[in-house]
C-alpha cells in the first residue's frame, strides 16, 4: 500500500518540470491556466528564472504547487497510475495545499490562488529581518522542547518543524534565535541558521493566518475518498470545515512531519511516492524509517521506475 507526498518550499530550482512543459499538452495548459488565473508569467519564472525571483515567497509557493500537480496529472492520466492502493495523501507545509488539490479537495484554481495569497501573507506578516529560522541537526525534539522551555525567561523560539530525527526547524524573532544559537554552541549542538527572510510557522505569523481564514472562507472544499494527512495533528484529515481550520493552524504551528511518516506507516503504508521538484522529503523519510521503500517522481522516466516497483 502506498501514499503519495508532496514537497514544500525549499525544494524550488530554476527549469523544474521543464520535461513535463515540453513533452504533455496537459502541462502547457495547467502552465497557462496558472498564469492567467495569478496574472503573472509564473511559468516564465519557473523555466528560465531569475533565481531571486523563484525564490520569492509569494512566487515559490505557487510555483512548487504548479510542478507537484502538473506531475501527479501525468502520473494519473498518461502513466495511468492506479490510485486504488493509495491510502494517504499528504504534504510538507505548502505541500498540504498540493496534496488536497490532488486528492480532489480543492480546486486547480482555488489553490493556485490560495498559494499566491498565502505566501504574500507569510512574506509580509514580519517585517523583513526581524525574524529568520534556525535548523538544528543531530539532536531530538524532545531535547529541543527541554532547552527551549528552560530559557522561556531568556528568548522566545517555536519549533517550526519536526522535520526527522535530527533535523528540527525553529523559527522565531533574530535577536532571540542569536541567543538560542549561543545556547546551542554551548552544549555543542551544530545549528545552521537558514536563508529565510520570514519566521514560518511560528506565532510571529499569526497575521498571516488571519488572511488564510480569509480566504478559505471563500473557497470550496469538498470530501472524496483519500483522506490527507494533516500537517498540524499528524493524523487523517477529510471533514471540509476540519480542513480549512487545520490550515488557518498550520501558517503558525509546528509541521509534524516525522510524525506524519509514523502515522502513515504504522496504519501499513509501505511505500511513499514524493510528487514534485527534489528529494528532500524523500531524504527525510529515509531519515524517519529505513523501512519504508521511497519512490521518486520528478521526471517522466522516474515514473515509469515508480510504476514497474508499485
Amino acid at each position: 500500500m502506498f501514499s503519495l507526498v508532496f514537497p514544500g518550499q525549499g525544494s524550488q530550482s530554476i527549469g523544474m518540470g521543464k520535461d513535463f512543459f515540453e513533452n504533455y499538452d496537459l502541462v502547457k495548459d495547467l502552465f497557462k491556466e496558472a498564469d492567467e488565473s495569478l496574472g503573472i508569467s509564473l511559468s516564465k519564472i519557473i523555466l528560465e528564472g531569475p533565481k531571486d525571483e523563484l525564490d520569492l515567497t509569494v512566487n515559490t509557493q505557487p510555483a512548487i504547487f504548479l510542478i507537484s500537480y502538473s506531475i501527479f496529472q501525468v502520473m494519473k492520466k498518461e502513466f495511468n497510475l492506479d490510485l486504488d492502493n493509495a491510502k494517504y495523501f499528504a504534504g510538507h507545509s505548502l505541500g498540504e495545499y498540493s496534496a488536497l488539490c490532488a486528492a480532489n479537495y480543492l480546486s486547480f484554481s482555488d489553490t493556485i490562488k490560495l498559494l499566491k495569497i498565502r505566501g504574500d501573507a507569510m512574506q509580509n506578516a514580519v517585517p523583513k529581518g526581524e525574524g529568520g529560522m534556525l535548523v538544528v541537526l543531530g539532536s531530538k525534539i524532545e531535547i529541543i522542547e527541554d532547552l527551549l522551555s528552560e530559557n522561556k525567561n531568556n528568548f522566545i523560539s517555536q519549533i517550526a518543524n519536526d522535520n526527522s530525527d535530527g533535523q528540527i526547524v525553529l523559527s522565531g524573532r533574530n535577536s532571540d534565535l542569536e541567543k538560542l544559537i549561543h545556547v546551542l554552541k554551548s552544549k555543542k549542538v551544530k545549528n545552521i541558521k537558514l536563508p529565510v527572510s520570514a519566521p514560518f510557522h511560528c506565532a510571529m505569523m499569526a497575521p498571516a493566518a488571519d488572511v488564510m481564514e480569509r480566504a478559505l472562507s471563500e473557497v470550496d472544499i469538498v470530501r472524496p475518498l483519500v483522506p490527507v494527512v494533516a500537517n498540524v495533528t499528524a493524523a487523517p484529515a477529510d471533514n471540509p470545515d476540519d480542513i480549512k481550520a487545520l490550515l488557518v493552524r498550520q501558517v503558525t504551528a509546528m509541521v509534524r512531519w516525522r510524525e506524519c511518516v509514523l502515522m502513515m506507516r504504522e496504519s501499513g503504508v509501505d511505500t511513499l511516492i514524493e510528487v514534485g521538484a527534489g528529494k528532500v522529503l524523500s531524504g527525510l523519510i529515509k531519515r524517519i524509517d529505513r523501512d519504508i521503500k521511497v519512490l521518486n517522481a520528478e521526471t517522466p522516466s522516474d515514473i515509469e521506475a515508480v510504476l514497474q516497483k508499485l
